[in-house]
């Protein structure tokens, strides 16, 4: 559908009785108009003959639902966007948003709106809230009663708004306010192995300090994707790193060009990723040669990790670096989605059509994409290397989302961090939500916990680095 077509159709609802109007002395129609024709139709029976009169509010919604639940049907990564949805989808590849910035959650216990972590250089952590801090109350209104979702939308805001938290800390079983400043918060999709103690706002990325091999978890393909590796590689560098592993379980993908130029940061040669639209024409992307010790194999020895929620970009990336011998892939499975979109905006830059154009294959012309029809024994997906898969049970799985979130955690230091903000403690009742006694108990974190996907990728290193 044309840029042009797509602009009249979202404008439709204003004019559906004028066209109605008009049709009879239209000219002969071509076949896109006659199914355009039919849409007008449509809405023009429900202008007229709806039990009750729509909203303008709900015939453009009317028309949206209309066109995604078509794209939906051609495609499940095909989307309409109006003006907010792509608002959001801009930032979502940006990696920003508005707010405090604080990882927030649910204290098991009192089932009280928490702060898990506040960000690196954000606001939250300027202002001084601590990881397992309480939120009594937002702006004066109490977190009691408030859906989780709620709260967060209260929480968040336009920068440079002021938001007002009533907060307990258990740890020093104080109650005090703290207005803090929304700003633009940068997400950063690249973590390590650890906090590091003497600046917890930092990573350290040495896994295994006696052999000297590095871990990388990145957790999408935002824009700052590459330049976020890159520095952490530098870093695993400096600390004398012989071997790395690159975590990419439960990176639901991202930027194409992305996956391309961080695939390139660890080959010197070779195809990365080719493309193909419906002509069967595209491109084959290929790797540059620049010399560093990350792209190759007998110099830094390399480990792939994924599941079966790696898809997309971190699928080709795990695809171009087994193809070419770069890296062994320890895991499951991967989802299989090897299909490409692009954004259409509309001339007003209010609207835009995501739709898939391209599906891509793996260097050595592997199909990834599966499809609705796919079987288990077909070909997609990023399959392990031989003798690499890990079966991992449900409870081993929960346990590895738990330790990878406390591992981001910015905790309070042990001489008990920072303090309360200078403000004057206020009087606020102790939280009276409780948590339902017919829910079942929260998986707690096991500190004994191996990852056994993490240990088979270190053995096999360990043997590696040790020649």
């Amino acid at each position: 559908m044309s840029q042009r077509n797509l602009a009249w159709l979202i404008a439709v609802p204003a004019l559906v009785v004028f066209v109605a109007v008009l049709a009879a002395t239209a000219p002969p129609p071509e076949p896109q108009y006659k199914q355009v024709r039919t849409i007008v139709d449509v809405l023009a029976d429900v202008e007229k003959n709806f039990y009750r009169e729509l909203t303008q509010k709900e015939k453009q919604q009317l028309v949206e639902d209309m066109i995604n639940g078509g794209l939906q049907k051609l495609d499940p990564y095909s989307e309409y966007f109006n003006e907010e949805r792509l608002k959001q989808f801009a930032a979502d590849n940006k990696g920003v948003f508005a707010g405090i910035g604080a990882y927030l959650g649910v204290d098991p216990k009192t089932g009280v709106l928490k702060v898990d972590s506040p960000m690196p250089d954000s606001p939250a952590l300027e202002a001084g809230l601590q990881a397992d801090d309480l939120i009594l109350k937002i702006d004066g209104k109490e977190t009691d009663n408030m859906r989780y979702d709620e709260a967060r939308t209260h929480i968040k805001g336009e920068p440079g708004t002021t938001v007002k938290l009533t907060i307990l800390r258990p740890s020093a079983g104080t109650t005090f306010d703290v207005d803090i400043k929304r700003a633009i918060i940068q997400i950063h999709p690249v973590k390590g192995f650890a906090r590091r103690p003497d600046d917890p706002t930092k990573w350290s990325y040495l896994a295994d300090e006696a052999n000297k091999i590095a871990y990388i978890r990145l957790s999408e393909f935002s824009e700052t994707a590459g330049q976020e590796v890159k520095a952490a590689l530098k870093e695993a560098e400096a600390a004398g790193a012989k071997a790395v592993i690159l975590d990419m379980r439960g990176n639901p993908g991202g930027l194409l060009r992305l996956s391309i130029e961080i695939s390139d940061l660890f080959l010197g040669g070779g195809y990365i990723v080719r493309t193909r639209d419906r002509h069967e024409t595209g491109r084959d992307e290929q790797a540059g040669n620049d010399g560093t010790a990350w792209e190759s194999a007998d110099k830094m020895p390399m480990v792939v990790l994924v599941n079966r929620a790696s898809a997309s970009a971190a699928e080709i990336v795990a695809a171009a670096l087994q193809d070419n011998g770069r890296a062994a892939i320890v895991g499951e499975r991967s989802y299989g989605k090897g299909s490409v979109q692009k954004s259409f905006t509309a001339p007003d830059e209010k609207s835009a059509l995501k739709l898939t154009t391209e599906r891509w294959l793996t260097p050595n012309g592997k199909n990834i994409h599966r499809w609705p029809e796919s079987k288990e024994t077909d070909e997609w997906g990023v399959r392990p290397d031989a003798g690499f898969e890990v079966k991992m049970t449900p409870e081993q799985i929960i346990q590895t989302i738990l330790h990878q979130r406390e591992a981001e955690r910015i905790k309070p230091k042990a001489n008990g961090g920072t303090k309360p903000p200078d403000k004057p403690v206020v009087d606020a009742p102790a939280p009276k939500k409780k948590v339902d006694p017919d829910q079942p108990e929260p998986i707690k974190l096991d500190p004994n916990f191996k990852d056994p996907v993490m240990e088979k990728a270190l053995e096999h290193l360990r043997k590696k680095v040790a020649g």
